[in-house]
């Protein structure tokens, strides 16, 4: 095994690997809820040709790119932290840093709550509900803002409000609190474990330890507790992803474990791709009946090696390439948070209004990625030169003071990434 380099701090200033990765991951996400349209899965609407056909495609990303971008968040938030820390002894002051944090995750969560995410409830209901609704979008508004629970078909009622794609921003507020909590009154315990992780994690424990606990964690946890997003009985959703964040937090400015993820990418590609090819072939064996039981808790096992070998694959390939800053990586970093917020609304808004057409999947899917990120970025060029828009999305309410702030701290911070790396 190789022997840990131990290193309090990257000796890098910026970490534009990790933006590049949080973009990228975001984009990936578009694709994804663009596929999940077109497969058997149950989702807000539903193409006419849905089929199995997309489902092995879909698996590549499935197990994995949300945990990745929960491990890119808890990297962030070390870099956030650590920046506050270090104005508050420049200033004598107390560390500001969940506040801030809260304004920027909870304001976008409730007014997407309010506004952005119900077109995507309005067409669940036309769509699903036994004899459709016809009251229109105004009305179900209405209802929506009540809370009306009377939208009920066979498979149970919609809870209304809801935060549908934007449980990741609620998720993501919730694991900060935990982490100021445990750095308030256990610091000492997060300074004791990051070393210790940079020990057992230098070398090719990075793919064996977190991929077992991964594997665990489904093992015991997703026959118990389905995924549901709902934040209150989401255990098994929440073992990995706060475990992840926490993870990201502790090694964000260890380089033993960084190096050790570029030495051992291959090998992480390698194994990601063996197992996506086992589960393709499993979900495709088992689609209409149900697998053996030892099977089944086996290919769980599988899934959490499938889930961290892509996460060291991508974070070691981007830490080899290491991107550089660019006028593209400036342009995207901010406009992620705004595109996410909207994307999955405009998908569920074209998709059931497309549906007339009878477009072949062939077409119709390429059609709406392109309208998706057209009217993504086309509506975040107007959030942004808009004030009062800006903090409704993630975005300092004046563009130019976030990029005064930025200059001052020598690094650009955003809701799921930082490329700063404290000094040393």
């Amino acid at each position: 095994m190789d022997q840990p380099t131990s290193s309090p701090a990257p000796s890098i200033s910026r970490r534009h690997d990790l933006d590049w990765v949080r973009v990228c991951a975001f984009g990936l996400l578009v694709l994804y809820h663009v596929g999940m349209y077109y497969v058997t899965w149950d989702w807000h609407v539903n193409s006419p040709f849905a089929s199995h056909a997309l489902e092995p495609a879909m698996m590549l990303t499935a197990p994995w790119r949300l945990s990745l971008l929960f491990l890119v968040s808890g990297a962030a938030t070390a870099f956030l932290l650590a920046r506050a820390q270090r104005q508050a002894q420049a200033g004598g002051g107390r560390v500001r840093f969940l506040g801030a944090r809260s304004w920027r995750l909870l304001v976008p969560l409730l007014f997407g709550m309010a506004v952005v995410v119900v077109p995507q409830s309005y067409y669940e209901v036309v769509e699903k509900l036994p004899g459709g609704y016809h009251d229109g979008f105004l009305a179900f508004w209405g209802r929506y803002l009540r809370g009306d629970q009377g939208f009920c078909g066979p498979e149970g009622c919609l809870i209304l409000p809801t935060w549908n794609h934007l449980w990741f921003v609620a998720y993501l507020w919730v694991y900060t609190v935990a982490l100021w909590l445990l750095w308030r009154f256990a610091r000492p315990l997060l300074e004791r474990a990051a070393p210790a992780l940079e020990r057992r994690l230098s070398g090719w424990g990075l793919l064996l330890w977190p991929a077992l606990a991964l594997g665990l964690a489904r093992l015991l946890l997703i026959g118990r507790f389905g995924s549901t997003h709902a934040l209150v009985d989401d255990w098994y959703n929440h073992a990995q992803y706060f475990g992840v964040f926490l993870l990201g937090f502790l090694v964000a400015r260890r380089d033993g474990i960084w190096n050790a993820a570029v030495r051992l990418r291959w090998a992480a590609l390698a194994l990601w791709l063996a197992t996506w090819a086992a589960q393709a072939a499993y979900m495709s064996a088992y689609a209409d009946s149900d697998p053996p039981q030892a099977l089944r808790l086996a290919m769980r096992m599988v899934w959490g090696l499938d889930q961290w070998a892509a996460i060291v694959a991508v974070l070691g390939f981007a830490r080899h390439w290491a991107p550089g800053d660019s006028w593209a990586l400036r342009y995207l970093v901010p406009a992620v948070f705004p595109v996410y917020i909207l994307h999955q609304t405009v998908i569920v808004v074209a998709a059931h209004n497309l549906q007339p057409l009878g477009l072949a999947p062939a077409l119709e899917g390429p059609l709406l990625v392109v309208l998706t990120f057209a009217a993504c970025f086309g509506a975040y060029e107007f959030i942004r030169r808009v004030p009062p828009l800006r903090p409704l999305f993630g975005l300092p309410y004046r563009e130019r003071a976030a990029a005064d702030a930025t200059a001052q701290a020598g690094a650009a911070c955003s809701t799921t990434s930082c490329t700063a790396a404290p000094p040393r």
